[in-house]
């Protein structure tokens, strides 16, 4: 039975979001402004959750109409089976989002579904079930526009990016699946020189190192579907034995990593150790202006600084122009991908802007800005924004 989804992401990942579907399987994708929408099946549905380095979490959409005020949304979610969607005995919450809703107030609007629900178990089961605003088994999405309401269950429950694999973060850290869809925009594949030279916590070091080794970002998690009724088990454990089976053996990988500060090091190492890939990547302490290129080509990606991580702006200006004099001396026929909050980066860092891409890291609007150095100098004929 096909079924309707809407995976969110990060604002400027949809695209790679989209691909990422079809190779599962997904159909009628249709990307949208902070995700993207498809079908499929369960099996498509607990793929997108166990695959996805991209996604925020999946949403499984149970209505879609029109309503005129709050009473039609308390109708409308008192018409739903929620019963015959999860038991009574789980626990609930509900989150409201709207876009130009004419309703004096969102949370109003999420009582009212709330309401529904639980009257609806008392009618059908006698009982109702409980709020759990903090950790619910459950959570209820609505969406309101002008007229128009989307309610939704969620299928992952804690967001996707969250991996269950890196415990420990440093200050100003980067979300997992911006990191992984940095090294899709990047063009990264398997194989080809990765570095990052300020790895902080080392968040793309190990989704590099999992993309590599083909193993699923959501492999060691659990999920929100598992409490719901339709859930199979059955059908689940044969989705994750087939991811397991297309695992690589661990080997060294070409992915390098250093960070200025021992402590941030210490911290990617514990994460890099306590995700298994301790001895595929190569890390070390080293301030960014003295390094050099580990291979004649790659790929360097970092997220710079921009005030959180390191002193004031003051220092900042002054380590700008010095990384654009190093990566022209010691990095030509490397392209860099650069993360920064700070959208005056580029005037400081001298050189030839060939892509510029709006990104989101949470609520902080980023710029990831590409840079590709070639022999003699850095030139390029047109810049790209995306």
């Amino acid at each position: 039975m096909t079924e309707k989804f809407f995976a969110p992401c990060p604002r400027g990942l949809e695209r790679p979001l989209s691909d990422e579907l079809g190779l599962i399987g997904a159909s009628e994708i249709v990307v949208d402004d902070g995700g993207v929408h498809f079908s499929g099946g369960w099996d498509v549905c607990l793929k997108a959750n166990l695959y996805s380095r991209t996604a925020s979490r999946v949403l499984w959409q149970v209505f879609s109409g029109r309503y005129a005020d709050e009473k039609d949304i308390y109708d409308i979610a008192y018409g739903l089976p929620w019963n015959e969607w999860f038991d009574v005995s789980k626990t609930i919450r509900v989150n409201m989002v709207g876009i130009k809703c004419p309703l004096k107030s969102l949370n109003f609007a999420g009582l009212k579904i709330k309401d529904a629900i639980c009257d609806k178990f008392r009618k059908v089961k006698g009982s109702r079930p409980d709020v759990d605003t903090h950790d619910p088994d459950i959570m209820v999405h609505g969406f309101l526009t002008t007229d128009g309401i989307k309610i939704s269950l969620d299928t992952s429950g804690e967001a996707l990016f969250k991996r269950g694999v890196r415990q420990f973060t440093n200050t100003a850290p980067i979300r997992e699946n911006l990191a992984a869809g940095i090294l899709m925009l990047a063009g990264w594949k398997p194989g080809i020189p990765l570095l990052d030279p300020m790895c902080g916590s080392g968040t793309f070091l190990i989704e590099a190192a999992q993309m590599s080794l083909n193993i699923a970002p959501g492999i060691s998690r659990s999920f929100g579907f598992e409490k719901l009724a339709v859930f199979s088990k059955k059908l689940w454990e044969e989705i994750k034995i087939e991811a397991v089976n297309n695992e690589l053996e661990e080997t060294a990988l070409p992915i390098w990593g250093s960070d200025l500060y021992g402590d941030a090091l210490k911290t990617a190492m514990i994460n890099l150790e306590n995700a298994g890939f301790a001895d595929c990547v190569s890390v070390k302490q080293a301030n960014i202006l003295d390094i050099s290129a580990p291979a004649e080509k790659g790929i360097l990606v970092a997220n710079l600084p921009y005030g959180e991580r390191m002193g004031d702006v003051e220092e900042l200006k002054q380590l700008y122009p010095q990384l654009g004099d190093l990566l022209k001396k010691r990095f030509a026929g490397w392209n860099a991908y650069l993360l920064t909050a700070d959208l005056e980066m580029p005037k400081s860092i001298r050189l030839q802007v060939s892509k510029r891409t709006p990104l989101f890291n949470g609520a902080l609007e980023c710029r990831l800005f590409e840079y590709r150095m070639v022999e003699g100098g850095n030139r390029t004929k047109k810049v790209e924004t995306h």
